[in-house]
């Protein structure tokens, strides 16, 4: 079921500055974003950017210490989100970082809430071109422990954003 959401140029835009990684300054990177929420403006007919919830790479190691922790305490316990992660880990032969896009529905959402966005949840996924990691996550149970989101990337992670799991 569609719900016929407008998905703006001004989100897709965050999503192509976090996808793309180009060769840039250390002042560029630090401005680059770590993760980002989005949610659904009040008559539930588009999707925003909510720019007071955002993690930057320069905020890591100064007002930040694990990104990881810090993102999910952004979680609202009471109402749905949707969220892109710039998830950073290690596997015995490389480091990478990938792009997770997170449909937050916990269970004290309500029922209006969860259905609207599951329902818009397409509108934004065919926007984000790209995206090799989904997850939906029901409760702080589900995305709490490191190893949860590692899962997601692979079996063969073992250490997500600096941290051994």
């Amino acid at each position: 079921m569609a719900s016929g959401v407008n998905v703006p140029d001004c989100v897709v835009e965050v999503f192509n500055e976090m996808k793309v990684r180009k060769t840039a300054t250390q002042d560029d990177v630090k401005k680059r974003k770590k993760a980002v929420f989005f949610c659904l403006n009040s008559d539930c007919s588009e999707i925003q950017v909510e720019d007071e919830k955002q993690i930057l790479v320069g905020d890591i190691g100064e007002s930040i210490d694990d990104p990881y922790l810090t993102f999910i305490d952004m979680l609202p316990p009471s109402d749905c989100r949707y969220a892109l992660y710039d998830a950073s880990y290690e596997t015995k032969e490389t480091k990478k970082e990938e792009l997770v896009f997170i449909f937050w529905a916990p269970e004290k959402a309500p029922l209006r809430s969860k259905m609207v966005y599951a329902s818009s949840k397409d509108a934004i996924k065919r926007k984000f071109t790209g995206i090799k990691h989904e997850w939906q996550v029901n409760g702080l149970e589900d995305i709490k422990d490191r190893k949860s989101l590692a899962e997601k990337l692979g079996n063969a992670v073992i250490a997500l954003e600096g941290k051994p799991l």
